[in-house]
């Protein structure tokens, strides 16, 4: 807990205590530094307020991004729906590895700070907010179609598959669906495909950091089985190190025969 420093204390403490002071509160205590810290006249003081003042505005930015990539659950919820799911999917384009979707569904005017698009955030990022969504989700489902059935049925239906697997391992069924651009065949729910969905809705972002970090962790563990591919980097995709892996050691039980047909293996 912050607390308030006398005048005389304030006169006597060095840039470095203060430095460490203002790394160490929360965003709750910003405003009681800046209240004590500001009027102090040295030059390295006030960079130190201007990085809390910065921190504030970066915060206030995004609650009003998080405000706005709430709407499409907020007018789904005025025109009657109420458990509403954000669908998406990782892993369409490399040459191995499954396709995995996963649903989501959030009490209304959840905000969970930085979630967005799973493309746009830093593997650690996703990591961190995979576990946020977990813990502050009402519901979710997570969805996986095989390299096997890819091939069988091509990567469109397959996605298909794994979304409707994903709707299948919720708890209970949403009367709603605001799905990444597409819109999943044979489905009595209604559904909302929404172009880029998984930077303009909560649900649909959400679902796409599950997807993916789900993939992830799978295409890590494929790297300790099939070395010499590079899956622990490129997660299946077209790589240059993919490639010659390809041409010295051949293909594995988890390629896509449909993505190589132009490839001598």
């Amino acid at each position: 807990m912050f607390r308030r420093y006398t005048e005389e204390e304030l006169s006597k403490m060095k840039t470095k205590e203060i430095k460490e002071i203002s790394d160490k509160i929360s965003e709750e205590e910003y405003f009681d530094f800046l209240r004590s810290f500001r009027t102090d006249s040295r030059k390295s003081v006030q960079n130190i307020c201007k990085k809390i003042e910065n921190k504030i505005e970066k915060l206030i930015l995004e609650d009003q991004r998080l405000e706005r990539i709430n709407t499409y659950e907020e007018s789904a919820y005025n025109e009657g729906y109420m458990y509403i799911g954000g669908v998406d999917e990782a892993g369409r384009g490399p040459l191995a590895g499954p396709v995995v979707a996963a649903v989501v569904i959030f009490d209304r005017n959840t905000k969970i700070r930085w979630i967005n698009d799973s493309k746009k955030l830093s593997e650690a990022k996703r990591n961190e907010l995979y576990n946020a969504i977990i813990e502050n989700a009402k519901d979710y489902g997570i969805g996986i179609a095989d390299n096997k059935e890819i091939d069988n049925m091509n990567i469109l239906n397959a996605t298909y598959l794994a979304m409707k697997r994903a709707l299948a391992n919720l708890k209970n069924k949403p009367d709603c669906l605001l799905n990444d651009a597409v819109t999943i065949p044979g489905l009595s729910i209604k559904q909302i495909p929404i172009v880029k969905g998984d930077a303009k809705s909560i649900s649909i972002a959400a679902a796409s950091i599950l997807a993916k970090v789900t993939r992830d962790t799978m295409m890590y563990e494929y790297d300790e089985k099939y070395p010499g591919y590079g899956f622990a980097s490129n997660k299946g995709y077209g790589t240059s190190e993919h490639y010659k892996g390809i041409e010295s050691q051949g293909i594995t039980d988890i390629h896509r025969h449909s993505f190589l047909k132009n490839i001598k293996y």
